[in-house]
């Protein structure tokens, strides 16, 4: 049997599905690496909304997911921009999705770290966006959550130069209860964080971002870093106080920084890795052995399908998660809140669908075919 995929060119070829999933098993805790999944929301879809609306989110299926991620060993990272923040979820539905998460976590024993940002200013002063920040950040605490300081666009529009951010930053690393991650988050993701840490030099914002963690290392767990440039998060890295972590955001490149070299490594906190679940974490599992070699060998094949879901305009890759996850079976229903399901093109669906299925990751593989045919169906395409 085969499936007649759309091509870039609107050509149909054939494809021939694989038969049964990869037979992966959870295992012990991970031992060498702290990994985390940025977790996508699923939404409603009987909610009678317009892409201008609040978020209707589907609890049920969202949380369902992260219990998913939790039983292969990963940490969730929550209410980050794989949940749409500022992409269609909104401040008072990121709140109510770190809450119910959190909450989860607790009673399942799940890891979580939660994002903290200034998504409920459009623009404002520095004293309006530290207070902002601060909200967030005594929500995420006292759900019981580690905070990420988030990159905020609204102080990318405010901040005159490198000592407003270092100001802010300073203010709400000597408030916060424990350790955070520092986020920097590139403009290929958010346009609107373009010259973030004060400049457009990426070596200049480099060292505004090093000032502020050696300013207050006590207070840093570690730094995400996701600009797509695996030689400045290496240089980045080993330039890091002691003890405080890389955490990769680098989906183009994170099977050999997580691999990392005789100078160190990077742990992860990644969005690729929501649809990579179970075979992420027996890579990591692999990697515990001290099997570098075997660690790649698992890896290296998925990154042709996260340069895919990630390719310009990148801040849509999140269609291709939320696409993945209703043909795994993780949600009935291929919508998005804000109606982002539209932000990609049936070939892009088409070759995630078959890069997805050639690495074995959908649990059902039958199903995922029949909901790909449902789909070229709507297109017109007679599979």
């Amino acid at each position: 049997m085969t499936i007649r995929l759309p091509d870039a060119d609107g050509r149909l070829r054939p494809y021939e599905p694989r038969r049964a999933p990869l037979a992966l098993t959870t295992g012990a805790p991970f031992a060498s690496r702290t990994v985390f999944s940025a977790a996508h929301v699923v939404a409603d879809p009987f909610a009678d909304v317009s892409p201008d609306s609040p978020a209707a989110v589907d609890w049920d299926a969202t949380l369902a997911f992260r219990r998913h991620l939790w039983a292969q060993g990963l940490g969730v990272a929550e209410a980050m921009d794989t949940a749409q923040r500022g992409m269609g979820l909104d401040w008072a539905g990121a709140a109510e999705l770190i809450r119910r998460s959190a909450a989860e976590a607790r009673a399942v024993g799940g890891r979580i770290a939660c994002g903290v940002g200034t998504d409920q200013l459009a623009t404002g002063s520095l004293t309006e966006i530290r207070a902002a920040y601060e909200e967030q950040l005594a929500v995420v605490e006292g759900a019981g959550a580690q905070a990420i300081l988030m990159a905020s666009r609204a102080l990318a529009a405010t901040a005159n130069g490198p000592e407003d951010y270092l100001e802010i930053y300073g203010r709400l690393l000597r408030q916060a209860a424990d350790p955070v991650i520092l986020h920097w988050l590139g403009p290929m993701f958010d346009p609107a964080l373009e010259g973030y840490w004060g400049s457009s030099d990426l070596d200049a914002a480099t060292e505004v971002f090093l000032e502020v963690i050696a300013a207050h290392p006590d207070k840093v767990d570690g730094v995400k870093i996701s600009l797509l440039d695996a030689q400045r998060e290496v240089e980045l890295r080993r330039r890091l106080p002691q003890g405080v972590r890389c955490y990769t955001g680098d989906d183009f490149h994170y099977p050999e920084l997580i691999a990392g070299d005789e100078q160190g490594f990077s742990h992860a906190l990644l969005g690729i890795f929501d649809p990579l679940g179970p075979l992420a974490a027996h890579a990591v599992r692999v990697l515990d052995t001290g099997d570098v070699k075997g660690f790649r060998e698992v890896l290296d094949p998925t990154v042709e399908l996260s340069r895919h879901l990630f390719q310009p305009p990148t801040r849509f890759y999140k269609t291709g998660v939320v696409f993945l996850a209703w043909l795994a079976g993780h949600q009935e229903h291929f919508t998005m809140v804000g109606g982002l399901q539209s932000a990609r093109s049936l070939p892009h669906f088409a070759r995630a669908y078959e890069l997805a299925d050639g690495l074995g990751l959908f649990p059902d593989p039958e199903r995922a075919e029949t909901r790909m045919r449902t789909l070229l169906s709507l297109y017109g395409v007679n599979a």
